[in-house]
């Protein structure tokens, strides 16, 4: 267990660490002349800085302090490779507008592998599969004109929301009631890009009843157990010589997960490829699905990956990334209000435009609906957990109270 925390703790560095070869430059007339980044003292033979951030710390305050100690700019041997670590705006310009061609590859890693086999476009290396994937997403997906198409499905969710924890307060005689407020946006945020990519809906209310079947709760359950596992870093992630050992049997579990959550989105693409056939849809309307349907052909390949390979990698990873991190953001602003009542009122994410929508939707209909308020008045915990969005290591707990006249809530 001590190991798994240790890989765990490591996933933070994500937010703040680009992987890349120090000592690697290629056709650089230069290097004689370069003045190499401060290096953290304390590495061991073999694991290098690993030890460092397997404590009690949270990854990204030890970074942190780290940058107070070494200043805006210093690097750490994680095994075998070798990270520079950024803390100022001013140098995450350089390195990911002046120079982002440096920095715009991906270090290969057992996540990669076993998602698809670098097929999640987030997770392959820079290169002509990336660019063209990009490009279908980016251009065919995300466009503000296709978003825009479907702001009903944003404000349908989030109207269900609403009214689902508004029946939540009724059931108490003052109209107060507490609510994991997390659980609430995080099914939200899913149900809003599930729909957007594949037309489905997880059916679950805000009490925890599923109100369909067992089907949304494997659905659920599989897509969590794959957002877990992209951010288990395994030990050959950083030194690649025990890749056959398996410590901790990551890479068993990183495979199964994925069979797991292939049975769904292979489902789905079936369904849309079956009744494309019967209604002779080619016009790239519907869906997510839909479009990526369109815009491949049949016997669409690239860099070896086959059109359903492509289709459902995509899916999986804009499932993850547009529900999870969505939901962290809206709960840590959550909780930011909470803490502040006076205030209440090139590899860059090509989703943001989407999230910053959901975002600001959610709260402003959050708000506007409800007083909130913490149980007993009580402080809202503000600790870090372990994730690649950087999620709260506590639920948050709220006291909703409707502030609207009733009939505009039974008319969601």
């Amino acid at each position: 267990m001590d190991l798994l925390s240790h890989f765990l703790a490591i996933v933070g560095i994500l937010a703040l660490v680009v992987t890349y070869g120090l000592t690697r430059g290629k056709g650089n007339s230069c290097d004689s002349k370069r003045i190499d980044a401060p290096e953290v003292a304390g590495s061991w033979p073999f694991i290098g800085h690993l030890h460092l951030l397997g404590g009690k710390v949270h990854v990204v305050r030890l970074l942190g302090a780290l940058a107070d100690k070494y200043g805006p700019i210093y690097t750490l041997r994680l095994g075998s490779r070798q990270a520079l670590v950024v803390s100022s705006w001013e140098m995450i310009k350089e390195c990911f507008t002046t120079n982002d061609i440096v920095f715009a590859s991906r270090p290969t890693m057992a996540v990669g592998k076993c998602f698809y086999d670098y097929a999640v476009f987030a997770l392959a290396p820079y290169g002509p599969y990336w660019r063209d994937v990009r490009k279908m997403v980016t251009l065919e997906l995300l466009t503000n004109h296709r978003l825009e198409k479907f702001k009903h499905v944003r404000a349908s969710e989030v109207d269900y929301t609403i009214k689902d924890l508004y029946l939540l307060c009724t059931r108490n005689a003052s109209l107060q009631t507490k609510v994991a407020i997390d659980k609430s946006l995080k099914d939200l945020t899913m149900n809003i890009s599930i729909r957007l990519l594949a037309g489905k809906r997880f059916s679950a209310s805000s009490d925890g009843k599923n109100k369909n079947d067992t089907e949304d709760l494997h659905l659920k359950e599989s897509i969590e157990k794959a957002l877990y596992h992209s951010g288990v870093f395994v030990a050959s992630d950083f030194i690649p010589s025990l890749e056959w050992m398996d410590i901790g049997g990551h890479v068993k579990a990183m495979k199964k997960v994925v069979k797991e959550v292939d049975k769904v989105t292979g489902k789905w693409l079936e369904e849309h490829i079956q009744r494309r056939k019967e209604c002779d849809q080619t016009n790239g309307d519907g869906d997510f699905m839909d479009v990526m349907l369109s815009t491949l052909p049949e016997d669409a390949t690239m860099s070896g990956h086959k059109r359903d390979i492509i289709i459902k990698a995509t899916t999986l990873i804009l499932i993850m990334t547009g529900s999870e991190s969505t939901a962290d953001t809206l709960i840590w602003a959550v909780s930011l209000l909470l803490s502040n009542r006076q205030i209440s009122g090139r590899r860059m994410c090509p989703a943001v435009t989407f999230g910053l929508q959901v975002v600001q939707l959610t709260l402003a209909r959050l708000l506007h609906g409800f007083d909130i308020s913490t149980p007993m008045g009580m402080p809202v915990d503000m600790s870090e957990g372990l994730g690649l969005s950087l999620p709260k290591a506590e639920p948050v707990d709220v006291i909703l109270t409707p502030r609207l006249p009733l009939e505009l809530y039974q008319n969601l």
